[in-house]
């Protein structure tokens, strides 16, 4: 009994564990329809160099994209985007919600968004001075992390 019990577990734990991997690619058709959408009217020009297709265990999937310009945008399994790094360029504007493009205008406006991430609590970015805000889901201000 003991030894069909031990059998039963490792063949379940390898059917879990070959569902749950990384796979590589440079092809846009492996993203869901509404990241390559994505990508078409905020990337229009910029290639893709890498696509990290990672599946979950319970299904969920997420993609890791990576620009020939640098830029890396993540996706969550329905195609959303969840951040935006564009290292040292702008960010595109149409990403940020108005009261955030506002609120960095006017606070700091000597600088420019050059990373987004967006979470259930809100919106994290990074401006190319090195200021980490953050912000609620409506883009009201937070708080802020000035770097040392």
């Amino acid at each position: 009994m003991k030894k069909i019990l031990l059998l039963l577990a490792i063949i379940a734990g390898s059917v879990i564990c070959g569902y749950a991997f990384d796979k590589y690619t440079i092809d846009r058709d492996e993203l869901p329809q509404e990241a390559q959408e994505f990508l078409k009217e905020h990337f229009p020009k910029a290639k893709v160099s890498m696509i990290k297709v990672d599946k979950h265990l319970l299904k969920n999937t997420d993609y890791d994209v990576k620009l020939t310009n640098g830029t890396k945008v993540e996706f969550n399994s329905s195609g959303k985007w969840t951040s935006v790094d564009c290292k040292d360029k702008e960010v595109p504007q149409k990403l940020l919600l108005k009261a955030i493009r506002n609120y960095v205008s006017k606070n700091f406006p000597q600088t420019f968004v050059t990373s987004v991430e967006k979470k259930a609590s809100g919106y994290e970015i990074e401006l190319n001075d090195g200021v980490e805000l953050k912000f609620n889901l409506l883009g009201g201000f937070k708080s802020m992390k000035m770097d040392d």
